[in-house]
């Protein structure tokens, strides 16, 4: 049973590892490579807490997030609340759904002014009452083919792991130019935006009940045990 990790470095490797404790063999083949990129900090005076959304925002936010490094995170998923503890945020309280989610447990803290470090592909998030000051910190450069190790394991079978709506557009995108049909293909998905961005005609389509890496693997491990008929083994 294989999966296809196709989410940037080191997030692949995290997820890989992950699938691999779970009895699945993981194939690593990102389909983009993130970057830091400059940006202008906020002052820090006027946020309450730090909204993070993903763990790239921490890890590429570099020098200039120190300044916020004493206010509350709140992270969306583990993976997120570990990159924020590394770089040395000191109360960091993880949510147990999305961006939106997250925001709501902010405002419900009485949380109103948000700083959200993020990526060039993120979703403009809003919550009544907050505001929300959005800074790009980081930006994920696309894969002009798909990665021949990926060829190689979807023409055995693997499952292909989708980490965001962008991915799923790009690796639809990238495997219609490749020689392996949708239809032998199976994907799972982080969330049923996700699956959406994918659009149709795949083998099976499977979407994560939570937004976090171990659901996502969940999702994959019935898939690979559930394998349509006539599937590779």
């Amino acid at each position: 049973m294989t999966v296809l990790v196709l989410r940037p470095e080191p997030g692949a490797s995290e997820t890989a590892a992950r699938a691999r404790a779970m009895g699945l063999d993981a194939t690593v083949a990102p389909i983009f490579e993130v970057a830091a990129v400059r940006w202008r900090p906020p002052d820090p005076s006027t946020v309450d807490a730090v909204l993070l959304t993903s763990a790239n925002a921490a890890r590429h936010g570099g020098p200039a997030l120190a300044d916020f490094l004493s206010l509350p995170c709140y992270a969306v998923g583990e993976s997120s609340a570990a990159a924020a503890r590394a770089v040395g945020f000191g109360e960091v309280r993880i949510g147990d759904g999305d961006g939106a989610a997250a925001l709501a447990a902010m405002a419900a803290a009485g949380v109103t002014r948000v700083f959200h470090p993020c990526g060039s592909d993120h979703v403009d998030l809003d919550f009544p009452g907050a505001s929300i000051e959005r800074r790009i910190v980081y930006a994920a450069e696309a894969a002009k083919r798909l990665p021949p190790q990926a060829v190689a394991a979807l023409e055995t079978g693997a499952v292909a792991l989708i980490h965001s709506p962008r991915a799923a557009s790009l690796f639809a995108q990238l495997l219609d130019e490749s020689a392996v049909p949708r239809g032998r293909v199976s994907i799972a998905a982080i969330s049923p935006a996700a699956a959406a961005a994918a659009g149709g005609g795949w083998q099976r389509v499977a979407a994560a009940p939570r937004p976090r890496d171990e659901a996502l693997l969940e999702i994959a491990v019935q898939l690979c045990q559930t394998r349509a008929p006539g599937s590779a083994a």
